[in-house]
């Protein structure tokens, strides 16, 4: 199909409109921008001495520093930790057996229900109970990250296992796979490559979420905004600047989020047996795993 079907390209009516809005949006946000300057500068926000404590290195060292570091730690465990519960729980629940996955399903319907800080709560104060003193901020904090976004992950990868033609999978059974075989040598690839946008969005909320440690006292990036505010009564200046280091490394996980996916795509592209858009080509898979000792000849032929 040609792209002419599905775009039309605009007309001299057409283009001159579009520089219009986009005129009309640019002076919009222009004005928006300069009312925040404004209000900012009624205020005093933008005196020097609200700044400078930011060109301090005993600033950077003793607040900034650590908060980062307690973010991109809660970041670090709570990541892997999602990832591997999504896969587990979204393999529990595309499993044929009953057994599996409907208590795979309830598990991640239930805490995809449950907003994360009372999850958080939940687990910072149920640790007593349990007999661990002292309780751990930074474990409650990651846990619930875990059990909340690794649902969503869950979620993410059998939707991409679903939206995956059903020809994927009776091919791999016709040539002699088991279904686990099938999911993980198969389905799951295809999957994971094709959602992996989703995943890495899923990610990028995790990383902000860990903003949430802050109600339970836990040292992250917004912790020490109010300290700063505590010391130098400059919120403002230190949200914006807390600001900038979240939308950093927000766009240091993209980068490497399209490195990923980019790299992904040469190896599907690469890998064989591989059929036409990247499906599985039986007669090919199954000379493959014959050649392996994997499988035994069927009767079926390529016509």
């Amino acid at each position: 199909m040609s792209a002419s079907v599905l775009y039309d390209a605009p007309g001299p009516r057409a283009k001159a409109l579009n520089w219009v809005y986009s005129g009309v949006a640019l002076v919009v946000f222009g004005y928006l921008a300069w009312l925040i300057y404004s209000k900012f500068e009624e205020t005093g926000q933008w005196d020097s001495e609200k700044w400078t404590p930011f060109l301090d290195a005993d600033v950077w060292n003793n607040l900034l520093i650590p908060g980062l570091i307690g973010t991109l730690s809660a970041f670090a465990v709570g990541s892997v930790l999602a990832l591997a519960f999504g896969f587990v729980f979204a393999i529990g629940r595309l499993s044929p057996i009953k057994l599996i996955s409907i208590p795979c399903a309830v598990v991640v319907e239930f805490f995809r229900a449950i907003p994360m800080l009372l999850l958080m709560f939940f687990i910072y104060f149920m640790q007593p109970s349990l007999g661990i003193t002292p309780t751990s901020i930074f474990w409650a904090v990651v846990l619930g990250l875990m059990l909340y976004n690794g649902s969503v992950i869950a979620e993410i990868i059998r939707a991409g296992v679903h939206a995956l033609p059903k020809g994927q999978g009776e091919a791999g059974v016709a040539i002699g796979l088991t279904s686990g075989q099938v999911m993980r040598s198969i389905l799951l690839p295809q999957a994971v490559r094709s959602m992996l946008p989703a995943i890495i969005a899923q990610l990028v909320v995790l990383l902000k979420d860990t903003a949430l440690g802050y109600v339970l006292g836990y040292s992250e990036l917004l912790n020490q905004v109010t300290k700063l505010d505590g010391n130098f009564h400059n919120l403002v200046p230190a949200a914006i600047v807390v600001a900038v280091i979240y939308i950093t490394l927000n766009t240091i996980l993209g980068l490497v989020a399209n490195w990923i996916e980019a790299r992904t795509r040469r190896v599907g592209h690469t890998a064989a047996p591989v059929g036409h858009a990247g499906a599985i080509d039986p007669v090919a898979a199954e000379a493959d795993l014959v050649q392996k000792g994997n499988a035994t000849p069927s009767n079926h032929g390529p016509f």
